[in-house]
């Protein structure tokens, strides 16, 4: 069985030549194809590490769980997807909305297994009838106004939790992230993230310095003075030992409120499979439904130990577009950093000390990201808001889940915010469709027969130049944008 582990070298191993990439089952020399793992787990350093802090888990698991999940994810595909699955940052509202309601940590991570378990099927329900049932479920609107709402009901958090911590602090590490975004170019883009994150580091550690405590409230939310920076859980981590570990534990309530994130990670792989095709030239459509699959495969394993679940990182996708280096030997050597990562509890001790008003600084950005990413679906798939078949459900949804309405149907059973309106967006948009009339009905669909082209350009030149039709445009509304969520 191949399973996708042997690779031809490329030219000489050192550099390809100009023009050329390095395909997955190719590779450079061993020495540079560890450079390349190494710097691809620094890609997803900064969103992969804020993720379990901001959802209370184990860093240093979800380093480790993050190697596992890849390896998985690269066996399944055959070596044919070249990825690496880092922590999803999708479900950081789903862990405070769970938390809120007095939930676990098993309790986060059971809720956060069946939605891993759901995408498994989702995934085994495309390898057999094809992307089109993803249409069918989850056209542009719905998908965008899902992910809108995800991304904004987070808000709350970070005003609420994090800014308050060190709001000076906070709009620093805004305004240096923001920059670092949009100002920086090539791989150091790809680290914004991560580079705001040592930023505020190193920034907190100086004004604790030159200032000494802040009065403040603290991670508790309790109003005291306290160090910005409190290093004293990095020296009494070990340099060598295992993570924590710990069971899950499944609640109707927990599970219910995780569930809609199956749509935005269903977005995510689509984009992700999507995108390296059109980068590597390869058909990869019949790897869509396996890709899925295997995220929800990783992300089982992961919470079944404790850890946060995972996804495609459209990071590490910037940085085999910047070196042109899609072998996936690249990637397998970056798993096995992450393993190595994880069984240093003085590096997640590290992360775990980073402080809170650098969270706020950077949540501000990425969870505004995360939100308008919804939109930028709608965008791409050029969704008419002016048509009310559109407009109606979504914007019921978004006011919902922002705005975390709630409702009981018994004393023990009720739904909010993101679940609540997830279902309203849903059930909405097919209902009203059933009964409206023919002319509200003309959204083209998110995906066609193929998922290999997505050009947003003249679809009737494109169809004679690739030889397809229709279809394109809408294809990469949900791909493009949607596996960008998590990062």
């Amino acid at each position: 069985m191949d399973l996708g582990v042997r690779w031809t070298l490329h030219g000489d191993g050192r550099t390809p030549a100009p023009g050329a990439v390095v395909r997955p089952d190719e590779r450079l020399s061993w020495p540079r194809t560890a450079g390349l793992g190494a710097q691809h787990v620094v890609a997803m350093f900064g969103a992969s590490f804020v993720a379990p802090v901001l959802m209370g888990l184990d860093p240093n698991l979800a380093i480790m769980m993050s190697g596992v999940a890849t390896i998985v994810f690269l066996l399944a595909t055959r070596g044919r997807v070249p990825s690496y699955l880092g922590c999803s940052l999708s479900f950081v509202g789903v862990a405070a909305v769970i938390r809120a309601q007095g939930g676990s940590s098993a309790t986060v991570t059971g809720a956060v297994f069946v939605v891993g378990a759901a995408l498994f099927l989702v995934g085994l329900a495309v390898r057999h009838f094809g992307a089109r049932i993803i249409h069918a479920a989850m056209p542009p609107i719905v998908t965008g106004a899902v992910v809108m709402l995800i991304g904004f009901n987070l808000a709350p958090v970070t005003a609420a939790t994090y800014w308050p911590q060190d709001q000076w602090t906070a709009l620093s590490v805004m305004l240096f992230t923001g920059l670092a975004v949009v100002c920086l170019r090539g791989f150091w883009s790809r680290i914004a993230i991560f580079l705001g994150l040592v930023f505020g580091y190193v920034l907190s550690w100086g004004l604790d310095r030159v200032f000494g405590q802040i009065h403040s409230a603290d991670a508790s939310g309790e109003v005291t003075d306290h160090w910005r920076l409190d290093l004293s859980g990095v020296g009494q981590a070990d340099w060598i030992g295992l993570p924590t570990l710990h069971g899950p534990s499944f609640e109707w309530s927990a599970i219910l409120v995780a569930l809609p994130v199956v749509i935005a990670l269903v977005a995510e792989n689509a984009g992700h499979v999507k995108a390296v095709g059109e980068m590597t030239g390869d058909d990869l459509d019949d790897k869509l439904g396996t890709a899925i699959s295997a995220d929800g495969v990783g992300s089982m394993l992961s919470t079944a130990v404790g850890g946060p679940p995972n996804t495609t990182y459209s990071e590490n996708i910037g940085v085999m577009a910047a070196t042109r280096v899609y072998s996936t030997a690249a990637y397998w050597a970056a798993a096995g950093f992450a393993l190595l990562f994880g069984l240093c509890p003085k590096f997640g001790a590290v992360v775990a000390a980073i402080p809170g008003g650098v969270l706020g600084g950077i949540t501000v950005i990425l969870y505004g990201m995360i939100g308008l990413l919804g939109a930028q679906i709608w965008i791409n798939a050029k969704v008419d808001l002016r048509n009310p078949l559109n407009l109606v459900p979504a914007a019921a949804g978004i006011i919902i889940g922002v705005g975390n309405v709630t409702m009981d149907f018994t004393d023990t059973f009720s739904l909010s915010g993101i679940a609540l309106g997830t279902l309203v967006v849903i059930t909405g948009y097919h209902a009203l469709r059933a009964f409206a009339p023919a002319h509200l009905k003309t959204q083209e669909p998110l995906l066609d027969e193929g998922t290999s082209s997505y050009d947003t350009g003249d679809k009737g030149a494109d169809a004679g130049a690739r030889g397809k039709n229709g279809g394109e445009g809408d294809g990469e509304a949900d791909g493009g944008s949607g596996q960008r969520a998590k990062s």
